[in-house]
């Protein structure tokens, strides 16, 4: 392949990447959103909390 057709396959390539990227956190951001609009709490709650200082 001459080098012109590597370089615009290369360029295609990036330009796939880069749209996809932003497909990705535009979509990230509205379900972001959907799901602030439908939960009570902004910040989840702790997945392993610490265990309460009860022995003594």
């Amino acid at each position: 392949m001459p080098l012109k057709e590597i370089g615009a396959f290369l360029l295609v390539l990036v330009a796939v990447f880069l749209f996809g990227n932003l497909w990705f956190h535009f979509v990230e951001a509205i379900l972001r959103r959907i799901k602030s609009r439908f939960s009570r709490r902004r910040k989840p709650p702790a997945w392993h909390p610490f265990p309460s200082d009860k022995e003594e």
